[in-house]
């Protein structure tokens, strides 16, 4: 199955997720590639020609464990339409539970056929100078792996003559997936003595939470999914995540999970048939 058109699928609020992405696709070296962004708050209700490519890559993070609802939302509106799939997650160097698994079972109830699977490892949301959770991950080794990664499967795909000589993938997890546990009503602050109502915070929200009203950066706290995005696109520091539960968490996260994690991979082998 030669692939000459490749699909990049994502839904990446800090950029951790295209990253990767963008890294197997180098690494396949495909000669066309597009993307489909799934951050952006119009995807919510955008509609999306069905897949036609040869290959698509998705590719989403991990929070607490699965996937973030608002990303599965956006991803059930894509028909794969049959197309061969590699599932992609990130996680802040915890572990990523039965997200992996959850990305595999939407992706083919989308119409995907998914072949190979990956876990990645990025920077937490929860992160910071103080918080080193996974800090500037995925970093050039990570990327490095994923681009070998990219080779493999290209090799993989080359050997078959049709997706019925791959077999069916098997990744962790469970099912039942566990309780999706981030949460709820919770949402980063700014510093009005540093914010400069320049509106990166805003344009970087994947779920429109955020406003300028009365000279002020507002975030509706209930729209809020707790990806940091807007903390980490300012440049001025001037958002944060202090509320007492995240510094809680953010505390645990750093007392036990700081030790360096590395990706992991998965391949729907070829069968002999």
């Amino acid at each position: 199955m030669q692939v000459d058109a490749l699909k990049l699928i994502y839904f990446s609020p800090t950029e951790t997720s295209v990253k990767v992405a963008v890294a197997i696709a180098k690494g396949m070296g495909v000669p066309k590639v597009t993307h489909l962004n799934l951050t952006v708050p119009q995807a919510r209700s955008r509609s999306f020609p069905p897949v036609t490519d040869h290959l698509a890559i998705i590719a989403m993070p991990v929070y607490g464990g699965r996937l973030p609802e608002e990303a599965v939302a956006r991803l059930r509106r894509v028909q794969g339409n049959g197309t061969p799939a590699v599932v992609v997650v990130l996680y802040g160097n915890r572990a990523y539970e039965d997200a992996l698994i959850e990305l595999r079972d939407v992706a083919s109830e989308c119409g995907f056929v998914p072949v190979a699977a990956g876990a990645f490892i990025g920077e937490h949301s929860y992160a910071n100078d103080q918080a080193q959770i996974a800090l500037g991950r995925p970093d050039e080794n990570d990327l490095a792996k994923a681009r070998e990664f990219g080779g493999v499967i290209r090799t993989m795909m080359n050997g078959a003559a049709t997706i019925n000589q791959i077999n069916a993938l098997t990744v962790p997890g469970n099912v039942p997936y566990q309780d999706y546990r981030v949460p709820t009503n919770i949402a980063p602050v700014s510093d009005e003595a540093r914010c400069t109502n320049c509106g990166v915070c805003m344009m970087v929200c994947p779920t429109g939470a955020i406003a300028l009203r009365n000279n002020t950066m507002v975030t509706d706290a209930s729209q809020c999914i707790l990806c940091a995005a807007c903390v980490k696109a300012c440049v001025l520091s001037a958002r944060f995540l202090n509320h007492e539960r995240i510094v809680k968490v953010r505390e645990m996260l750093v007392s036990k999970f700081t030790e360096r994690r590395e990706p992991e991979t998965f391949m729907g082998q070829k069968n002999r048939s």
